[in-house]
């Protein structure tokens, strides 16, 4: 790593690079890893001026590989951050590597909270609203007074989040270092990000089962009898049981045709 101390690599076309790419964030969106693969698109342009080592390279584009999802349209902040803590990365020897991923977990659950709430609950629901009034009045440029006034909140959204990220990330690192701050600030961001995905078993696995004790009025379903001990349990369970499955080596994709397949059938025998 040969980046010189307090010298930034990182200019402006690649922050736009950046930018850009971040439009096809959810291209390759999948239930494994989710925004990740959007993610590295749009990191690659700033970590190949970052780490011109192409071990150093392939080392930070596996490193973003991991689970990532949050509001597409504020992203960029997170991004522009990440950035910023692998530029820190190469100056600094002593970085710690395993903060990146553990910043960027903590943040996207609270940013989607957000994010989620101004466009998919607000901006959407007022553009809609315009468009569809004027599409009842016969006018023909509904549809496109519905994108811009969707997409002028979002479009900036986009670009000033990156720049925020990133010139608040490097302020933001170099205060943690003169303060002696930053084992702390990745110890408590590991938490919450463990937290966070912790959460998402809860919201994101939804599994019950239909099998109930008894018959007739008096039968009690056996789901209720789980919700009273521990709610979400199966939930929990299947996902212990697929993370076995992981570290005892099985391939991802056996793991998910495995489990379409048992799910049809304990759909179709009444169980699920």
């Amino acid at each position: 790593m040969n980046l010189e101390e307090n010298k930034s690599v990182i200019t402006k076309k690649e922050l736009m690079s950046a930018f850009w790419r971040s439009f096809t964030m959810q291209a390759s969106w999948n239930y494994e890893k989710m925004m990740a693969g959007g993610f590295v698109y749009a990191m690659i342009p700033a970590l190949k001026k970052i780490y011109p080592n192409k071990e150093d390279l392939a080392k930070a584009l596996k490193r973003h590989l991991e689970i990532f999802n949050t509001t597409p349209q504020i992203s960029t902040f997170i991004l522009g951050l990440a950035i910023s803590m692998e530029e820190e990365n190469a100056k600094n020897p002593d970085f710690p590597t395993a903060s990146i991923n553990s910043v960027k977990t903590s943040l996207m659950g609270p940013l989607a909270g957000i994010g989620d709430s101004f466009f998919w609950g607000t901006f959407r629901i007022i553009a809609c609203g315009i468009g569809i009034y004027l599409g009842q009045k016969g006018n023909l440029a509904a549809p496109i007074a519905l994108l811009v006034v969707y997409n002028i909140p979002h479009i900036l959204a986009k670009y000033y989040g990156l720049v925020l990220g990133y010139k608040s990330g490097a302020t933001y690192l170099m205060k943690a270092y003169e303060n002696g701050i930053m084992e702390k600030i990745n110890f408590t961001a590991s938490v919450v990000g463990l937290m966070v995905v912790g959460a998402m078993t809860a919201t994101m696995v939804d599994i019950t089962t239909k099998l109930q004790f008894g018959v007739g009025e008096s039968a009690m379903p056996l789901q209720d009898v789980f919700n009273t001990i521990l709610p979400n349990m199966l939930p929990l369970l299947v996902t212990l049981g697929v993370l076995k499955l992981i570290k005892k080596g099985v391939k991802t994709n056996y793991i998910l045709y495995g489990s379409l397949v048992v799910g049809m059938i304990l759909s179709f025998f009444g169980i699920m």
